[in-house]
């Protein structure tokens, strides 16, 4: 029987770059199952304070550039070049449209897409040309996903995720839940399929 954890996925969030790529091949060899949902970890941080990197601190930035080009060869993974445009001025447009492309059961593609339209290409995840270059890659129509991720529908879906991600005691992305367990960071990942075996 296969285990079904939780993803709290959010674009925006640098170090997301590393499960964006990898997570459908770690998926499929481990056999486990996603629930995903999309969140706006920002709208989470704002509500506890927590600005992770700001301006002022750069030595934390540049680190954070760096570690995430050294954890792209250790995955074997395309190093951007850094820094990529950050913070995501259409964050929320980015993440909406992934709610859409869950229900269409499409995310991981689009997921690995946007992030690599944004980190190797430099194209801000949910502006224009992202978008547009990600919806051509994947075949999809552009107008009919962007009218539908405006809907009110849509976004009490977003509001409601995160919502219960910050309950569920969320506090980063990416972030997975097993048995009401939070497993934060890309990291983690491994930790948390092992962690969801053992409780078969």
């Amino acid at each position: 029987m296969s285990r079904t954890i939780k993803a709290w996925l959010s674009i925006g969030s640098t170090y997301t770059y590393l499960t964006a790529l990898r997570l459908r091949s770690v998926v499929d060899a481990s056999g486990i199952k996603l629930d995903i949902r999309p969140i706006s970890i920002r709208q989470i941080m704002k509500n506890m304070d927590n600005i992770p990197f700001p301006p002022s601190k750069k030595t934390k930035v540049d680190y954070m550039w760096r570690d995430i080009q050294r954890r792209s060869e250790f995955y074997s993974l395309p190093v951007p070049d850094v820094p990529a445009p950050y913070p995501l001025k259409e964050f929320d447009r980015a993440n909406l449209v992934g709610i859409v492309m869950e229900r269409d059961g499409r995310y991981l593609e689009y997921f690995e897409e946007t992030y690599r339209a944004w980190f190797l290409d430099g194209l801000e995840a949910g502006s224009d040309q992202n978008l547009e270059n990600v919806s051509r890659a994947l075949g999809t129509s552009l107008p009919e996903i962007l009218e539908e991720a405006s809907s009110s529908e849509i976004v009490e879906i977003y509001e409601n995720n995160t919502a219960e991600a910050q309950t569920a005691g969320v506090f980063g992305a990416p972030s997975f839940e097993v048995n009401g367990e939070i497993f934060w960071g890309d990291d983690r990942l491994e930790d948390a399929i092992r962690f969801a075996k053992q409780r078969q």
